[in-house]
């Protein structure tokens, strides 16, 4: 919906509410035509029902008014005596046209001086859980989310199962677009796994002013542009699994390319504008490489000081990949297998070589080699371990699933580029050479009509050979470079899919772990209340946070005692 129909939306709740409440202003010694005024209608209700006249502005912020409006519904039919569960049932399924019903069909009084208090215990238990989810919603959609990390993407900088609090505020809140939600979910609802809201009606694109822009290298939590992985196989086709902007999947990566930028990648290091890219020294920039021994390789064998309570850092072959279709059709056909074993994907797991995968794949010797995820310094380090024969890192090949999914580019996830990443007002060349770099920008992302015929490109009906970007986009990538899904495949990120700024671990522990009890015992305090951002090593304020905890539930004691007594 565009701000037009937005705005006559707006317009035919106004005559709504004041066909169905005139009469009830009437009975409150108020002006029928004060219940037609938008925004001042809502005022003098506040003033009608005794409640606070700030609470209007809740009222106009999305997802947050879908919580406000059957409080102010129950407390309107209260304020004219209708206090039985069955009316406060009928007002929130009819979506508040029983107002209707009792502002025509009934004697309704108006109770100037009623208790503002909940008539039962119960009562008070649903009026206070009632506005602490209205104030958290208002938290974690304007100001600030918690959000976990599940995959090992950005490992050793942020670690599978720490919990984050993402500012929204740094980079300007999103106002949400789908305006019919369940609060405090993404986009699917516990347990059962069904949509969390409605795809229609959408909100116009809108954010609040931020208070910084983002930066090179700043760790970002963004949607997911595509939603799909069918970009993952070079798929071209256009299929995306349709989603809101605000109910695509999290993810959270480094930005390493910013609007404006000339980016390009060689040998898995990232150059920007001709310069090799300075990480902070924080991040931990890891590759694959192949371990090869002078023996077999067992849990004995393995080199020791790679060992944690956690990890091996040994690479995984998942499932799930060897068991796609597309993976099984390239085994059945016989082709690229010399090149999967030029990656030397040996083995699953630490000591547990996989031969019957080594057999598929034609290998030889993999008793004696394993894929180890390394940083450099790791990497020097193995080369000096006694059994080690050779650390040889891992180079890929050619991979039509990269972006823009050119075969003739000959690109790769360590080698591709130089790539322009938009920016706001530029304005780029169209032909068929540029187009695949930016037909999701200017088809999927600024929403216009795109046709080719031929040689000739038509942009909204027109002919067209230029494009201007209506936005910024940027490049997200993991430090786990060879075990990050990022921009390699999916492109460029606009600004409107950033969610906002990581600021703060607040809780770490092993998800892996294999149970409840192991993941209690592997929790990280080192990691608790740690900042993200910055450089140097993380400043923790963990004993601060708990002194306040403390302080605030002694200040509660104390007030709770006092008033008893």
């Amino acid at each position: 919906m565009t701000f037009t129909e937005w705005f006559i939306f707006f317009l035919i709740i106004q005559v709504i509410h004041f066909l169905g409440t005139w009469k009830l202003y009437v009975k409150a010694g108020r002006k029928p035509w004060e219940a037609a005024i938008p925004i001042y209608n809502g005022i003098v209700l506040m003033q009608i029902i005794k409640r606070p006249k700030w609470w209007v502005i809740l009222l106009f912020i999305p997802i947050v008014n879908l919580l406000m409006f059957p409080v102010i519904w129950i407390e309107t039919i209260r304020t004219f005596g209708f206090y039985k569960k069955l009316d406060s049932l009928l007002v929130i399924v009819t979506l508040g046209l029983y107002i209707f019903y009792i502002n025509y069909a009934t004697d309704a009084q108006y109770n100037a001086d009623r208790n503002l208090k909940p008539r039962s215990e119960l009562g008070e238990w649903v009026s206070s859980i009632a506005f602490a989810i209205i104030a958290a919603t208002l938290v974690h959609t304007y100001f600030m989310q918690p959000f976990t990390i599940p995959t090992s993407s950005l490992e050793k900088t942020l670690l599978v199962g720490d919990y984050l609090f993402v500012s929204k505020f740094h980079y300007g809140a999103r106002v949400p677009s789908t305006v019919i939600a369940a609060p405090m979910v993404h986009d699917s609802l516990p347990f059962t796994g069904t949509a969390s809201y409605l795809k229609k009606p959408q909100l116009p694109y809108t954010r609040l002013p931020g208070l910084q822009k983002i930066k090179n290298n700043d760790i970002v939590c963004f949607n997911w542009p595509a939603d799909t992985l069918a970009t993952m196989w070079g798929d071209t086709s256009g299929k995306f699994t349709y989603k809101p902007v605000d109910k695509k999947t999290n993810y959270v990566k480094r930005c390493v390319g910013i609007a404006g930028d000339s980016l390009e990648l060689r040998n898995g290091y990232v150059y920007i504008n001709g310069k090799k890219n300075e990480l902070p020294y924080r991040a931990k920039l890891q590759f694959y490489y192949t371990y090869e021994a002078t023996s077999s390789i067992d849990r004995n064998t393995f080199p020791k000081f790679l060992i944690d309570k956690e990890r091996t850092g040994v690479y995984k072959i998942l499932s799930e990949y060897w068991n796609n279709p597309k993976v099984q059709e390239a085994f059945k056909k016989g082709a690229n297998l010399s090149k999967i074993g030029s990656d030397s994907l040996y083995t699953e797991v630490a000591g547990g070589v996989s031969q019957d995968l080594a057999r598929r794949l034609k290998m030889e010797n993999v008793a004696t080699k394993i894929n180890i995820n390394l940083t450099e310094e790791e990497a020097i380090k193995l080369k000096e371990y006694p059994l080690t024969l050779s650390v040889k890192k891992v180079n890929h090949g050619t991979d039509n699933g990269i972006f823009p999914h050119i075969e003739s580019n000959q690109w790769s996830q360590d080698n591709f580029g130089p790539i322009y990443i938009p920016k706001a007002g530029t304005t780029v060349k169209i032909d068929s050479e540029s187009l695949p770099y930016y037909k999701q920008i200017i088809k999927n992302y600024e929403n216009n009509d795109l046709q080719v015929v031929g040689e000739n490109i038509f942009i909204n009906g027109e002919k067209a050979t230029s494009y201007t970007f209506k936005q910024d986009y940027y490049w997200m990538m993991g430090d786990n470079r060879h075990n990050s899904l990022d921009a390699r495949y999916f492109g460029y990120t606009p600004f409107d899919h950033v969610l906002g700024k990581p600021v703060m671990v607040w809780f770490s522990w092993n998800a892996n772990a294999p149970s409840f009890g192991a993941k209690l015992k592997s929790i990280r305090w080192d990691r608790m209340f740690t900042t993200v951002g910055g450089d140097g090593e993380p400043v923790s304020y963990r004993y601060l946070v708990l002194v306040l905890i403390g302080l605030y539930f002694g200040y509660s004691f104390y007030k709770g005692k006092k008033k008893s007594a």
